[in-house]
């Protein structure tokens, strides 16, 4: 049993998990260890992946497990992966090891574009939000709402940087906290970060909608395990994600040259 760490632009697929209707991050994952041999079936023996991130949000610590032969390393993973998709660790497992259950907790990072918020009040909000509570009006889910998180922020340039810790997260969660975080630092109520966490339902324009999901990355996800780094495949992911960093910076600059003089 082995898990590995992957790292993954999540813009260009249509979320993690696989589905009826477009490509996913996992059909990529599925269809190279298809090509390496490694299983036959739907999915290969004991696989299970830590999180399902949604269209558009990216990771940098996604961790899938699955029954591995010996030689199956992260450089060898890359060989058949696309290159929005990279491996760059692995750690040998216990027999039953679960990716989802057994992550003792989720990291997710949001980069939210903010050079006019007031941050004093976007912390504030953070503050009332961390803890333990009742999210059931920041997510779609109808169960298991209950959560205890840390939020963080910090100022970098344009962008206010927010980082959300738990074990784990209902459906949209983080997506609607960093909303919420960023319509108080905006000039809204703190009161209704109380509306938000109060037993009471909100709908319709009471409600949080999502963040967009593109700033939103899955930052690390912790486990009893001892990950190894492959120099190479971690050369290798740094080299193409330092290519797709040119390559929006050189789109964001053509988008500034359209303004009309």
């Amino acid at each position: 049993m082995r898990a590995f760490r992957l790292a993954y632009d999540g813009t260009r697929y249509r979320g993690f998990q696989r589905q009826p209707h477009g490509d996913t991050v996992e059909d990529a994952i599925f269809r190279a260890l298809r090509a390496l041999d490694v299983f036959e079936d739907e999915k290969p023996e004991g696989y299970a992946a830590a999180g399902r991130t949604d269209a558009g949000v990216s990771a940098r610590a996604q961790t899938v497990g699955f029954e591995s032969p010996e030689w199956l390393t992260p450089r060898a993973l890359n060989a058949e992966l696309p290159d929005a998709v990279r491996a760059w660790a692995f750690a040998d497992a216990p027999d039953g090891f679960h990716a989802t259950h057994h992550a003792r907790y989720r990291e997710y990072v949001y980069h939210l574009h903010a050079p006019a918020l007031d941050d004093e009040r976007a912390r504030e909000a953070a503050r009332l939000l961390a803890g333990e509570h009742d999210f059931h009006n920041l997510t779609s889910d109808s169960k298991n709402t209950e959560r205890d998180v840390s939020l963080s922020l910090s100022r970098d340039d344009d962008y206010l940087v927010f980082t959300v810790r738990a074990g784990g997260f209902p459906r949209g969660l983080v997506r609607r906290l960093a909303a919420l975080v960023r319509d108080v630092g905006a000039g809204g109520s703190l009161d209704r970060v109380e509306r938000v966490l109060s037993p009471e339902p909100l709908d319709g324009p009471l409600g949080v909608p999502p963040a967009p999901a593109h700033p939103l990355v899955l930052a690390d996800v912790g486990y009893d395990l001892d990950f190894s780094r492959d120099d190479r495949a971690l050369a290798d992911c740094r080299e193409t994600f330092a290519s797709l960093a040119v390559e929006r910076r050189t789109r964001a600059r053509v988008a500034d040259a359209l303004y009309p003089q």
